[in-house]
């Protein structure tokens, strides 16, 4: 379902605007739809609230949680069915944030990444992207929303802005706190500034050689790391919001004094921020994570040398939960034929 669809259904039912704002309102906190004081404007039309119980209903399918992992730092990652029984993965993070999926599978296919091993199943409406944001609203608050889950959001990038717009508006939650992550695509940098709500852009860079960044994330678009930096440049100076770059430290590949050389020609200077994130390990992959000590002092070295560096340790670590591996070992759990009765019903 998108969120179109859904704001021409209240309208075919009688609700005005006025209506529709306010139960976007009611929804993306986690209330109920007609919930707010009626004295701020009408009251819900007789036909929008003979409706209510069957679309609460169907809202509520649209997410549900499947099952809940709590890691050691706070965080929390969420196994999210939706109605037609695929599933996603959300993050509840520390400090009132929430990492939201924007596609089933990924068709980008980073080698070291669980999620795009059986590339893109299917896209993630903006109401289903909405729907993850208040399933994690019911548990607790959020006031930050990442689209840094299952999926490429420039792949989906009607259902994504959509769900970005709401979030910002009715949703309550500040432009820069919506973080649009991506591997660099050049529609990113031309539809992103012109939306109303203009979000704050997370770059997944992982590598400064072009060759390097082919081979592990071979269906990327073909953009090189300078370029991915100077469109990124724009769009920070443009919005007034440092670039996050995101960078996946695997061990004996990308974490080499060189590759520090590099990100310093890229970044000093720049309005950004480096994400490094020791690599959250995949069984049956071949990449490895660097030691805490290792990350800390590449990390240091980098701060020093003028490029402003956080060390992020990936939520879930402690519950073997990288991005994609719960949807897969759930996968994996069930019978045979009940895998082959999913993949007929989608």
């Amino acid at each position: 379902m998108r969120i179109e669809h859904l704001h021409q259904r209240l309208a075919g039912l009688g609700a005005k605007p006025v209506h529709i704002q306010r139960m976007m309102r009611a929804w993306t906190h986690a209330q109920p739809l007609d919930a707010g004081p009626t004295r701020r404007g009408p009251a819900l039309p007789q036909t929008v609230l003979d409706a209510l119980p069957a679309l609460t209903t169907e809202l509520a399918s649209l997410a549900r949680v499947r099952s809940e992992h709590p890691g050691e730092d706070g965080s929390a990652r969420l196994l999210v069915q939706l109605a037609d029984r695929q599933t996603v993965e959300s993050v509840l993070l520390p400090r009132d944030g929430l990492c939201v999926s924007s596609q089933v599978g990924c068709a980008v296919g980073c080698r070291f990444c669980m999620t795009g091993r059986d590339g893109l199943l299917r896209q993630v409406g903006s109401a289903e992207i909405v729907a993850q944001v208040v399933l994690a609203r019911a548990r607790r608050p959020v006031k930050k929303v990442v689209f840094m889950g299952m999926g490429e959001p420039a792949h989906n990038l009607d259902n994504v802005l959509e769900a970005i717009q709401l979030l910002g508006t009715e949703g309550g939650i500040g432009h820069k706190n919506l973080v649009f992550s991506t591997v660099g695509d050049p529609r990113v940098f031309e539809r992103l500034p012109e939306g109303p709500v203009k979000p704050a852009l997370a770059l997944s860079l992982h590598t400064t050689r072009a060759e390097l960044r082919a081979e592990l994330l071979p269906k990327a678009p073909p953009m090189t790391p300078d370029e991915i930096v100077a469109a990124g440049e724009a769009y920070a100076r443009a919005t007034g919001y440092p670039i996050q770059y995101q960078w996946t430290l695997l061990d004996g590949i990308n974490d080499t004094p060189e590759e520090l050389d590099g990100i310093v020609r890229l970044l000093k200077g720049k309005y950004a921020i480096m994400n490094m994130i020791p690599y959250n390990a995949v069984p049956d992959l071949p990449y490895r994570r660097p030691s805490w000590d290792k990350a800390a002092e590449i990390a240091r070295q980098l701060h020093r040398r003028g490029v402003l560096t956080k060390l992020r340790n990936s939520a879930g670590q402690d519950v073997d939960g990288g991005c994609g591996q719960l949807r897969a070992r759930a996968i994996a759990g069930e019978s045979p034929v009940r895998m082959i009765r999913r993949r007929t019903e989608t």
